[in-house]
């Protein structure tokens, strides 16, 4: 079943008001989204979205991002996607909010209000769980291979991964 899933847009007066997910990003509506980085010191939890998602499948990402749902906030949404995503909660610090902008291909667009969340575990310790629906793969990565990576094969990475990177080269939002 295809149901529609209504998450929050921004007006230009910057009041929310619902919209579809999917009608969003065609219309590159700004609307707002959540992104959680999981470290372990210099290493980073990074997962490679399952190949049917309806843009940058098979594409590398941070640990988790999401949209919250229409009356969801977006610290609910941060801690249910981490665990719908790779079957995990651990504590998560809130951070800024930033925007973007950025094609995602198949004639859709990201205009995100986006509000960063981080968490430190030992990796050695953490089991990660990944729903094969969601995340084809991950891996731990220290940030140093991360910039190398991205550098020599952009097209390997999402979007807005990329864009995070280039504002935040550690990565650490406080």
């Amino acid at each position: 079943m295809n149901r529609q899933i209504l998450i929050p847009a921004v007006a230009g007066d910057g009041t929310l008001y619902p919209v579809e997910k999917l009608d969003a990003h065609v219309r590159g509506l700004l609307h707002l989204a959540v992104s959680v980085f999981v470290f372990d010191a210099d290493y980073l939890l990074v997962q490679r979205r399952a190949a049917g998602k309806y843009h940058c499948g098979g594409l590398w990402a941070n640990t988790c991002c999401s949209h919250p749902h229409w009356d969801e906030s977006v610290e609910a949404c941060a801690h249910r996607r981490l665990e719908e995503e790779l079957g995990f909660s651990v504590p998560l610090q809130r951070h800024a909010t930033v925007e973007y902008q950025a094609d995602v291909g198949a004639g859709l667009s990201e205009h995100e209000r986006v509000t960063l969340f981080s968490a430190e575990v030992d990796r050695t310790r953490q089991a990660v769980v990944p729903n094969p629906d969601e995340v084809d793969a991950v891996r731990w990565i220290r940030l140093e291979d991360l910039h190398v990576e991205v550098r020599q094969t952009p097209e390997r990475f999402t979007p807005w991964f990329r864009i995070y990177l280039e504002r935040f080269p550690a990565l650490r939002f406080s």
